[in-house]
């Protein structure tokens, strides 16, 4: 199958947690591929990937970026497809200027963006996205959301019982 879920990050580093976005889109059955695509290091690689994913299929881009962080806003600035930022913790401030980076977007340049290391919640994200126009990913993602809720209950009877 065609991907529509488009997975990019600035650097192999990156790809231990950008694969949760994959796990998931994958537990979705949902058609993705992944790539490294570096603002900085590889500019005109960042502009043929944005300008072209739309005729290639893609309908989300989920972009992930440590430090400076400049790709997600920079795939988001050259494409109209919804572009979900993940922060990717780095090592000298915990992420937070990934974080800064990815959400401080100027107006008309959105990014949605998530947690953290929250590429497992961009993946839902970018499930959510689709099943706006797709029943089948939509019934997927309510019985993910469901079976989160049955799990939450069942723990929460364990400790109800355990504390009688």
């Amino acid at each position: 199958m065609k991907a529509v879920v488009g997975i990019i990050m600035g650097s192999d580093s990156d790809l231990p947690v950008m694969q949760e976005a994959a796990n998931i889109l994958g537990e979705f059955n949902i058609p993705f591929e992944v790539t490294i695509v570096s603002a900085h290091r590889t500019p005109d690689r960042l502009y043929i990937y944005a300008k072209e994913a739309k005729d290639r299929g893609i309908k989300v881009i989920i972009a992930g970026a440590g430090g400076a962080a400049h790709l997600p806003g920079m795939v988001a600035s050259l494409t109209s497809l919804p572009v979900i930022g993940v922060p990717v913790m780095t090592k000298t401030l915990n992420g937070v200027d990934s974080l800064y980076s990815i959400v401080q977007m100027p107006p008309g340049v959105p990014v949605a963006t998530v947690a953290i290391n929250g590429a497992k919640n961009a993946g839902i994200l970018a499930a959510q996205i689709l099943g706006a126009n797709d029943e089948a990913v939509y019934a997927d993602v309510d019985k993910y959301k469901r079976d989160l809720e049955e799990m939450v209950l069942e723990k929460a009877q364990a400790v109800e019982k355990k504390y009688k």
